[in-house]
């Protein structure tokens, strides 16, 4: 993508609350299941503009939470929406794969195949304080593919059933300690604004660049909605052996 391109894709995306499906529901989950409280130390990587930041700062009030992203427009949004939450809650531009301290919770929802599931938890290791985890989210294939869900996740081919990707798991060391899927109403919390982002840009829009961003993103949606039941992440609680 060059770089225009690029800028392109942040613009036809500015203000969006989320980068990816999910919802504080997702977060909350986690926090329950792993029985998280106090002052423990979480890592948000890949944060986006701050959506689940958000909602791990609410779900663990004493927490110290440090979160990522390399794309500084969603850092500068997600930096805005944490300011209420002072000096433990901070954001900065930065790569997932060096998340700068030891973390009771490495939390990435939908950004780690950037890194590779072997790959990133394998970073991870040592960024983990001991009895921590890692709570992340992957596409997931829930069955042999129709023509409309192959056809959404045509440009992710190393997609898997949750079994592969327990494998992958397995691969870097740690072991899987629970799942939950992602259908349907996270899905729609992430491409609802994006619809109504997409409705403005096209009446209003003139650059090429970004027709052709917002274009991509009504086939997504479009795909999306084609075959919605059919269309997953797996949030994993992991931990290493």
């Amino acid at each position: 993508m060059t770089p225009e391109a690029w800028q392109a894709f942040l613009q036809a995306r500015d203000g969006l609350p989320r980068q990816g499906p999910g919802a504080p529901e997702d977060v909350r989950w986690v926090v329950d299941h792993l029985g998280l409280s106090g002052a423990v130390d979480v890592f948000d990587a890949g944060c986006g503009p701050g959506d689940d930041t958000v909602a791990l700062a609410n779900a663990l009030p004493q927490a110290r939470i440090r979160a990522v992203d390399t794309a500084e427009p969603f850092v500068r949004q997600a930096q805005d929406r944490v300011a209420v939450y002072g000096d433990r809650v901070r954001v900065r531009v930065g790569s997932m794969a060096e998340p700068g301290g030891r973390y009771d919770l490495i939390w990435c929802a939908g950004a780690l195949y950037f890194l590779g599931v072997t790959e990133g938890l394998t970073l991870w290791r040592d960024a983990l304080t001991p009895g921590g985890h890692v709570a992340f989210s992957e596409p997931v294939a829930l069955a042999p593919f129709s023509p409309a869900a192959a056809a959404f996740w045509e440009e992710y081919p190393g997609i898997t059933d949750l079994a592969g990707i327990a494998a992958r798991v397995t691969a870097a060391g740690y072991r899987v300690l629970g799942h939950r899927m992602l259908v349907g109403a996270p899905w729609e919390a992430y491409y609802a604004p994006m619809q109504v982002r997409n409705d403005h840009l096209s009446a209003t829009a003139t650059d090429p660049l970004l027709l052709a961003a917002v274009a991509e993103n009504q086939t997504e949606i479009d795909r999306w909605r084609a075959a919605r039941g059919e269309i997953a992440y797996a949030l994993l609680i992991v931990a290493p052996a």
